[in-house]
């Protein structure tokens, strides 16, 4: 049997399985990413005002809480961080758990197999929130911790009521079609 004319491929896990991982890691989070919406456009002040109504303020936060919401997530978190500098060990608890979230839950490209049963992605989610919860209640900054989520509600909720949707759209048809696919957007 000869072999002429073959790669030599290798089965065994090395570096380019952990290579393969890291590069698919990326792309996961850079399609999660992906959603976020670019800066400028949530802090254009022409598109800023106070709505008309109750009824408008609360049609504005649905709209831009859908639109905005990788955004907003990430001001949440940025504020909860923030708010535990001043608490290392709950900062730590709080990357840990960070990490532990993208490994497990966004990072995953196959279902988590525990003893040999497959557990649901529901149920990974639950678990992780309430350990979360729990680990940074016990570093005992629950006063940071609730008073940092207040601010970011209360931030959010202030921005998607003040912001006006006239200028947003959700479908990338839209997009292309008001910006000029291969045009300037001037």
């Amino acid at each position: 049997m000869t072999s002429y004319g073959t790669i030599p491929t290798s089965s065994s896990p090395g570096p380019s399985t952990n290579l393969e991982y890291i590069s698919r890691a990326k792309e996961r989070i850079k399609t999660g990413l992906g959603t976020r919406r670019p800066w400028k456009l949530i802090f254009n002040f022409h598109s800023f005002g106070i709505p008309a109504s109750v009824a408008d303020a609360i049609a504005r936060v649905r709209t831009n809480v859908a639109f905005f919401r990788m955004n907003y997530a990430i001001v949440a978190l940025l504020i909860l961080f923030l708010s535990l500098l001043w608490h290392p060990i709950s900062l730590i608890v709080f990357l840990v758990m960070m990490a532990v979230w993208l490994f497990l839950y966004f990072l995953r490209d196959e279902p988590l197999v525990v003893f040999n049963r497959t557990i649901d992605d529901r149920v990974v989610l639950i678990v992780l929130a309430v350990l979360t919860v729990v680990f940074l209640l016990l570093t005992h900054a629950t006063a940071n911790i609730l008073v940092a989520l207040l601010i970011a509600v209360v931030v959010i909720l202030v921005h998607a009521a003040a912001r006006k949707t006239d200028d947003l759209y959700f479908d990338e048809e839209a997009t292309g079609f008001m910006t000029g696919v291969g045009g300037s957007t001037a």
